[in-house]
């Protein structure tokens, strides 16, 4: 029986305070690693995807990845030998660095499939990404689409601290076997208004 794979949680520009569903993550799933980077304010691309791929190559097994905003960019950047020993992720309110100058190091954002099963959630009124642009993210990269009404930036400031939803989300990732089977869908999951919209490539 194989190993369950590790959780790696990759926080955005300027990290994920305290009490951030990814912070909160990192201290209850067993397990579970943190990205951590040498500068979370001047992000630049090559320091950012190296310090990920680095982390996901020391692990012993499959990872799943949790990304928020710029963690995602960060992680759709990852070269092939990284991207190969994901099992899955769940990337979260993606930033769309050609509108933040602060971030444009990481344009222009790949727009291909990604070669391990994703879940892209997006919020209607997010101030750091479109959601259209967040839904032409989805059909790039073969995600499923959750998208949330009215749900800011999916952070603190949005009223997003434990977020079961997401944690809801990520399991339905970590329970998935290494062969890339099919998502199991969070349609089920009882008192959260959102929509799943499977994607055609």
């Amino acid at each position: 029986m194989s190993n369950p794979p590790t959780l790696i949680i990759v926080p955005g520009w300027r990290d994920s305070a305290p009490g951030h569903w990814q912070s909160l993550w990192a201290e209850s799933v067993p397990g579970a690693l943190r990205t951590v980077q040498d500068d979370w304010e001047a992000p630049k691309r090559n320091a950012w995807v190296g310090a990920l791929a680095q982390q996901i190559l020391s692990v012993d097994g499959p990872v799943v990845i949790a990304a928020h905003s710029l963690g995602c960019i960060t992680t759709v950047h990852l070269p092939p030998e990284a991207a190969a020993r994901i099992q899955g992720a769940l990337l979260v309110a993606p930033a769309d660095p050609e509108r933040r100058g602060a971030l444009v190091d990481f344009a222009p954002v790949p727009y291909q499939r990604l070669p391990y099963p994703n879940i892209l959630v997006a919020s209607t009124n997010d101030p750091y990404c479109p959601v259209r642009t967040a839904g032409a993210y989805a059909r790039a990269w073969g995600s499923e689409l959750v998208r949330l009404n009215n749900a800011g930036h999916i952070n603190i400031e949005s009223g997003h601290g434990p977020w079961p939803l997401g944690l809801a989300l990520l399991q339905s990732l970590m329970a998935d076997g290494p062969t890339g089977t099919a998502l199991q869908s969070p349609t089920s999951i009882p008192s959260y208004p959102f929509q799943l919209q499977e994607i055609a490539v």
